[in-house]
């Protein structure tokens, strides 16, 4: 698992040229792209979201694309439309923003479902359908998006089946004070994102991705993922609970945090440190729950702090 941590710590570092002082978040990210899924960047304005999209598809050697999500947008102005050609008297397809490697989804719940729909087949399914013609995307392909959760005027929250196309969802979070400082320092001429280079091919991508396959996950860090998500189902609180696709997330994440970590087997703390970026958007809450104000993010801490934790050498699955 070298090959993965060293892959891992050049493209962090890089990204951490730009963001200063989330090394977690910017570990998710890159987990993200190593399990080949889509990451959801939800947080307030201003504090570093489309620099930290921005960021890892400039360190990557692959292409990358940014929609700018609005209320007005079509469908086919995300997948593509068929245009008449009068020279040749065929229709010719017109790629749209979404046929790139890397795209990057800005303000994803400004779009309407419509829209956001469009996003689906291509997100799960790594292709687009315009008139009943598919057309394949490139690989490797990760979409990043973004989104305030509490600017809600113009804005349409993602349904459940969009939000569950998201491998992980993160926070970004204030800086620290010290931190902030070196945010105006280093911005005192030009923005740091202008010097950033590429760090890694994309055929190092396409490596390290199938390198995290072959990490080692014991049965009874197995069980204990199943359990986590089976159950947010019977949780008091919950409306809805994780899905299998949430064990499943877990289980490749957890791959990708061991391989980062330079392991080549998944403990009980990668499933921990995982479970709320995994599972916490999976969660529905009841309407008793939200009266309370109770969030995701404390039910998936519940039940970390219930579930029995898998003992024994889970490296060899002893």
């Amino acid at each position: 698992m070298t090959t993965v941590h060293d892959f891992s710590e050049r493209v962090i570092g890089n990204i951490e040229k730009v963001i200063i002082g989330k090394r977690e978040t910017v570990e998710l990210a890159v987990i993200s792209l190593l399990c080949q899924g889509h990451l959801l960047i939800e947080d307030v304005p201003g504090v570093g979201k489309t620099m930290l999209a921005r960021s890892l598809a400039k360190s990557l050697g692959c292409t990358f694309s940014r929609i700018q999500f609005t209320p007005d947008m079509l469908p086919s102005d995300v997948t593509g439309v068929s245009i008449f050609n009068q020279v040749s008297r065929e229709f010719e397809f017109r790629s749209g923003p979404i046929m790139a490697q890397i795209v990057l989804a800005d303000e994803i719940n400004r779009a309407t479902p419509k829209t956001q729909a469009a996003l689906l087949e291509a997100m799960e399914e790594r292709q687009v359908t315009v008139d009943g013609i598919t057309h394949r995307l490139p690989h490797p392909f990760m979409v990043l998006a973004t989104q305030n959760p509490i600017e809600y005027e113009g804005t349409f929250p993602l349904p459940e089946a969009q939000l569950d196309r998201f491998l992980l969802r993160v926070q970004l979070g204030y800086p620290l004070a010290e931190d902030e400082v070196r945010v105006l320092e280093r911005q005192q001429f030009r923005h740091p994102i202008e010097a950033l280079e590429q760090v890694v091919s994309a055929a190092e991508v396409t490596a390290a991705q199938d390198s995290v396959k072959e990490v080692y996950v014991a049965p009874g860090v197995k069980r204990y993922i199943v359990e986590l998500a089976r159950r947010t189902r019977d949780y008091p609180e919950v409306y809805l609970g994780a899905s299998p696709r949430g064990s499943l997330t877990l289980y490749r994440a957890g791959q990708a945090r061991a391989a980062l970590h330079g392991r080549d087997y998944v403990l009980p703390d990668d499933v921990k440190a995982l479970a709320e970026p995994a599972l916490g958007h999976r969660v529905i809450l009841g309407p008793a729950a939200r009266l309370r104000d109770l969030s995701t993010g404390e039910v998936v801490e519940d039940l970390l702090s219930t579930v029995p934790v898998p003992g024994g050498d889970l490296s060899t699955g002893a």
